[in-house]
């Protein structure tokens, strides 16, 4: 099933005991996993990644519950556990209502787990990158959960800043926390751009013009910049000008609020505008495919994340 199904089995208290969550968005996977296990006063088995122990974890389900409580067993790991281990794990759960199984599955293989226990009782959940309004959504709960005001305005702002990653997104609102007064787009700057965001919003422009930007590439990364967060905060620029360039290609003119959800000053909107019109259609698709790639790379154990960088933006320059 996916995410709206299981929302609804969840508000009519229709759950199941055992889950399998998948999908692309670990973000959800992660919220959900929390949200079925969060039982007071339960016996909470973890294994994460390649701690699993199928002898550990069939023990857990099987014995009983000291002092009453529920057993709760949570895999978390990229690698998919065998379908014979699952099975047995699932029927401890057929058989003990009390007890909570969630294998929280992180890997691509998507498909594996969409059918795999249609004839028990399991809720197999795939969840996909959340849509802008439910993004939106996302983070006007968290925000609430946290006695955050904020209004949609700014929750756009934010996400647009951190290129639709819901969970960067949902982690800044902490930073609003101490906050007596509602968050706006100005707060926002302030406390998430930093100067540090500055830095980088300048080494794209350079980047953008063809400009040497090594010596403020250096700078970034010697006050402890990360090589990943360049790149996305990149890959979330030239969204925003492709956004641009779609926008007055249609309509003649750039319109901040239709195009990013919030109003901008009308120096931020000119520049945008500006360079938006200066890359083609088809250069943006090359670039964030190169982008999107190269961050897949860099993500990767054992390898020198500033070489790649420094080659992909070089890279970039090539292309436009």
């Amino acid at each position: 099933m996916y995410k709206n199904e299981f929302d609804k089995h969840i508000q009519n208290a229709t759950l199941s005991n055992s889950f399998v969550f998948f999908g692309e968005s670990s973000f959800l996977i992660d919220r959900y996993t929390k949200t079925m296990t969060n039982i007071e006063d339960a016996s909470v088995l973890t294994f994460y990644y390649d701690e699993y122990d199928f002898s550990m974890a069939k023990a857990h389900l099987s014995q009983a519950s000291l002092f009453g409580d529920r057993n709760v067993l949570i895999i978390k790991s990229e690698k998919k556990i065998p379908k014979k281990e699952l099975d047995t794990l699932i029927d401890f759960c057929e058989k003990n209502k009390d007890n909570i199984f969630v294998y929280a599955y992180y890997g691509s293989d998507h498909k594996t787990y969409t059918k795999a226990f249609a004839k028990k009782s399991t809720m197999s959940v795939r969840f996909f990158h959340p849509k802008v309004f439910e993004a939106q959504n996302i983070v006007a709960l968290i925000a609430q959960e946290k006695n955050v005001k904020i209004d949609k305005y700014a929750i756009s702002h934010l996400l647009n800043i951190h290129n639709s990653d819901v969970a960067l997104a949902c982690n800044e609102i902490e930073k609003f926390t101490v906050y007596d007064k509602e968050v706006s787009t100005k707060d926002i700057d302030n406390l998430v751009f930093g100067l540090a965001e500055t830095n980088i919003d300048e080494l794209i422009k350079k980047l953008l013009l063809k400009k040497d930007f090594k010596d403020d590439l250096n700078n970034l990364l010697e006050h402890g910049e990360d090589e990943i967060r360049i790149i996305t905060a990149l890959t979330s620029y030239l969204t925003q000008l492709y956004m641009f360039n779609i926008y007055i290609r249609v309509n003649g003119a750039p319109n901040a609020m239709e195009i990013l959800g919030y109003p901008a000053p009308k120096f931020v909107v000119d520049e945008k505008a500006t360079l938006s019109i200066k890359i083609k259609p088809n250069t943006y698709y090359k670039l964030h495919e190169l982008l999107l790639s190269n961050e897949l790379k860099m993500k990767s154990a054992n390898v020198d994340k500033g070489a790649i960088l420094l080659s992909t933006l070089i890279r970039v320059q090539t292309l436009l």
